[in-house]
């Protein structure tokens, strides 16, 4: 009698993104088990050719099929020295694989991967990591809710001071856009490059929405008042979520309620194109964006990050609300609007 073929052994290496054939079969893991957005080779290539982070990632394999993915950003910075990020400008990512003993498999693989490339950090931002690992649940929380069936129902599924807010919006004379035209994306940069000034963030690099725009599903919806841009948004559509991601308002938003106005808007063009969700993204536990999306209804979910560092290295401080980072971001916030957005690319495209 013959004797049995030994069962296939789980081997893991690094994915090479740029065979087309290889980033199809990743897709097709990452649709089949639900991934996120970030998960997808699409987000690490736009992130690329946006910010010229290098897109890279580790596959687990056994008798020829995929068992576990973890996409990584290679982030290079002068200011905050280089890491791999699950995903890179991503607010999810991590191992998504078939077992929790692949995961912790691809978690150690990613370990020698780091020290190869001089990288001195690993951030998962989700999934599975080995119990060794640094983990924090109590800094972010994601928001994410189901979509009335109607645009009535979404109105009324708002509570009751939040809806009151909403009806006023709607009685002022705005104009909506939702496009992804040249001059949808002038209006979205102009309008995001000085809400993230205002908050001392300094702006993404141009070049990274328009990578977004054409490597994955998404648009822009923007409100304007007499003419001026007020409130933008540039969205994505995944797995039949919408998911509001780079977005934010002039001062003048505030009192006008755009802000208000644009996410309701944006509520009604995903129930048109067929969305079952509104993924509100994540934010800092406690702070006023976290209160913010409360106030819309949303039920705030911790998130679970873990990261690694290098023994003997220092870890990695690209936290905004770090005390260290305070007076720089105080600074920030008095910049000319031109000299920040002249500056602020070259710093953001190596915050990951």
């Amino acid at each position: 009698m013959n004797a049995p073929f030994a069962p296939s052994r789980e081997a893991v290496r690094a994915a090479d993104l740029r065979h087309p054939d290889e980033a199809a079969r990743i897709e097709r893991f990452v649709a089949e088990r639900h991934g996120s957005l970030f998960h997808r080779p699409a987000w690490l290539r736009a992130i690329e050719r946006g910010t010229g982070q290098l897109a890279r990632g580790l596959m687990a394999e056994k008798g020829g099929a995929i068992t576990g993915w973890l996409p990584l950003t290679q982030v290079h910075s002068p200011i905050f020295g280089r890491m791999l990020a699950s995903s890179g400008f991503a607010v999810e990512g991590g191992v998504l694989a078939d077992q929790e003993d692949t995961a912790i498999q691809l978690c150690r693989s990613a370990e020698e991967y780091a020290r190869r490339l001089s990288c001195t950090t690993i951030e998962l931002r989700g999934g599975p990591a080995p119990a060794d690992w640094t983990h924090r649940s109590d800094s972010h929380c994601g928001f994410v809710a189901a979509l009335a069936r109607d645009e009535e129902a979404v109105l009324l599924a708002i509570p009751r001071k939040q809806r009151a807010e909403v009806r006023k919006s709607l009685k002022t004379d705005f104009e909506v856009a939702i496009g992804t035209s040249p001059g949808d994306r002038a209006a979205h940069y102009a309008v995001y490059a000085a809400s993230v000034r205002n908050l001392g963030t300094p702006v993404f690099p141009r070049g990274l929405f328009s990578a977004a725009l054409e490597e994955l599903d998404g648009d822009i919806l923007t409100i304007s008042h007499q003419g001026e841009p007020v409130a933008s948004v540039l969205s994505f559509y995944h797995d039949g979520a919408v998911l509001p991601y780079w977005g934010g308002g002039t001062w003048a938003a505030r009192h006008l309620r755009a802000n208000e106005r644009m996410y309701f808007e944006l509520m009604r063009h995903a129930l048109g194109r067929g969305c079952d969700r509104f993924d509100f993204g994540r934010s800092k536990t406690n702070s006023g964006p976290y209160h913010y999306k409360k106030n819309w209804g949303f039920v705030p979910e911790p998130l679970s990050y873990a990261s690694w560092t290098a023994p003997g290295a220092e870890r990695r401080d690209a936290d905004p609300t770090s005390s260290r980072h305070s007076a720089r971001i105080a600074l920030w916030k008095k910049l000319p609007l031109p000299v920040a957005n002249a500056l602020g690319p070259l710093i953001a495209r190596g915050l990951g």
